[in-house]
C-alpha cells in the first residue's frame, strides 16, 4: 500500500498510543494514578506483599523489578501476581506456557497510567537477520493458560512511516494464546493487527474474555482463532492519511478452526470511528495458508455500530477463494447507523434459537472469568 512521510498526524498518533490522551473514551476504570509515595496504591509493596507470590514492578526502581519482563522471568512456576506501578514500560514481554495462572494488575486502577509498549512490525529487521513477522512483532506475548490482566494498556506504536514502502505493516500489541485468558478494563492500541486473540494450534480451542476494554486500530485489528468473548468493549477505528479512499480497514478478522464450534462474540459493545462515515468494514474472514480448513466465526449482537461502518456492505473477502458468505458471520439486534439493514443479503441475522446459543456462557463453557480485584 502507499506510504506517507512522517508528519504531525503520525507523531500525534504515536503520542496518543503511549500517553493515551483521548484514545480511551470514557473507560469506566477506577481511581487516579497512585501517589508518588505509594506507587502500588492499595496493593501492598515489596515490604508488605499481598502474598508470597506477589511481585512489584516500578520503572524508577521502587519495586522488585524495573521491567515487566524481569518480573515475569523471576515468577517461575504458577500463580504469580505482578503489580505494575504507573509508568511507560518500553519493552517486549513474553509469558511462557509454564507460567500458568499469572495476573497483572495496574496499580492505579486506570489503564491509561500503565502502558507496556514497543514498536516492532512484521517488516522490522531483526538484529540476527530476517524480519519479525506478524507473530514476532507482538509487544506482549502470552502463551500461558489462566492469564488475567486488569487496568493495563498493551500497545504497539509502530507507524507505517517508520518503514516507508515496506508491506510488513502488521504490528501486534498483544498476542494471547492461552486458555482461560481474561482482560478487564484494559486497552489495546495499535494500527494493523492490534489484538491477536489466538490459540497454540488449530486443535486448541482457547477461551478468552475481554470486558470493558478499549481496542483501536485500522486493518484486521481484532484477529485470530481463539474462542473470544468481548462484552461492553469499545472498538475505535482510526483515520488513515496514506489512503485516498475507502475502505480504510476492518474491525474483525477471525480465523476460527473448522472444528471449533465458536469464534468471536461481541456482545453489548460499541464501534466508533475517527474516519469518515462508511470507511470501515465490520469484518472479513481470515483463512491462513497454515490452516486452509479454517471456518471463520463472528457474532456481533446488541451492539451500537457507529456511522464509520459501511452499512450497505459491512463484510468483505480477504481472498476470493474464501468468500465471507461461506463463513459463520451473523448479527443480532444491533443498532446505530452502521447497523442499518439496507441490503438484507449483506447482513445475515440470527434468529431466536441462534441468539440463545450466542452467549458468554455457551462460548466459555464451565469457565467463569473473575476480576482479580474489585
Amino acid at each position: 500500500m502507499p506510504s506517507h512521510h512522517p508528519g504531525a498526524d503520525a507523531l500525534g498518533r504515536r503520542t496518543l498510543l503511549t500517553a493515551g490522551v483521548g484514545a480511551a473514551l470514557a473507560l469506566p476504570v477506577g481511581t487516579a494514578a497512585a501517589a508518588p509515595n505509594r506507587p502500588f496504591g492499595r496493593f501492598g509493596s515489596p515490604a508488605a506483599r499481598l502474598t508470597e507470590r506477589t511481585l512489584y514492578v516500578h520503572p524508577g526502581g521502587l519495586g522488585d523489578h524495573a521491567t515487566v519482563q524481569a518480573a515475569v522471568t523471576a515468577a517461575s512456576g504458577a500463580g504469580w501476581t505482578l503489580v505494575l506501578a504507573p509508568g511507560t514500560y518500553r519493552e517486549t514481554v513474553s509469558v511462557s506456557a509454564a507460567r500458568t495462572g499469572m495476573t497483572w494488575i495496574g496499580a492505579s486502577g486506570d489503564a491509561r497510567d500503565v502502558v507496556v509498549v514497543y514498536d516492532n512490525a512484521a517488516g522490522t529487521p531483526r538484529p540476527e537477520g530476517g524480519t519479525y513477522g506478524t507473530s514476532g512483532s507482538a509487544t506482549t506475548t502470552v502463551q500461558a493458560d489462566g492469564f488475567t490482566a486488569q487496568g493495563v494498556t498493551f500497545a504497539n506504536d509502530f507507524l507505517r512511516s517508520d518503514l516507508p514502502g515496506n508491506p510488513g505493516t502488521q504490528a501486534v500489541a498483544l498476542k494471547v494464546q492461552g486458555d482461560r485468558s481474561a482482560f478487564f478494563h484494559c486497552r489495546f492500541l495499535g494500527h494493523q493487527d492490534t489484538l491477536y486473540a489466538d490459540s497454540t494450534s488449530p486443535s486448541a480451542f482457547a477461551r478468552q474474555y475481554f470486558a470493558h476494554c478499549h481496542v483501536e486500530g485500522d486493518v484486521d485489528f481484532v484477529f485470530g482463532r481463539a474462542r473470544a468473548v468481548f462484552e461492553h468493549c469499545h472498538f475505535r477505528t482510526l483515520v488513515r492519511t496514506d489512503l485516498a479512499g475507502a475502505p480504510y480497514g476492518f474491525v474483525f478478522a477471525p480465523s476460527t478452526a473448522g472444528a471449533a464450534p465458536f469464534g468471536f462474540l461481541a456482545s453489548r459493545c460499541r464501534i466508533t470511528s475517527e474516519a469518515p462515515d462508511g470507511y470501515y468494514k465490520l469484518a472479513r474472514p481470515w483463512v491462513p495458508s497454515s490452516d486452509p480448513t479454517a471456518w471463520p466465526s463472528l457474532v456481533v449482537r446488541e451492539s451500537v455500530l457507529g456511522p464509520g461502518i459501511d452499512a450497505v456492505a459491512p463484510y468483505a473477502n480477504m481472498r476470493d477463494a474464501y468468500p465471507w458468505q461461506a463463513q459463520r458471520f451473523a448479527e443480532y439486534r444491533n443498532t446505530g447507523p452502521g447497523a442499518a439493514v439496507t441490503v438484507p443479503e449483506n447482513r445475515p441475522q440470527l434468529g431466536a434459537a441462534g441468539a440463545a446459543a450466542a452467549t458468554r456462557e455457551t462460548y466459555l463453557g464451565d469457565w467463569l472469568p473473575r476480576k482479580p480485584c474489585a
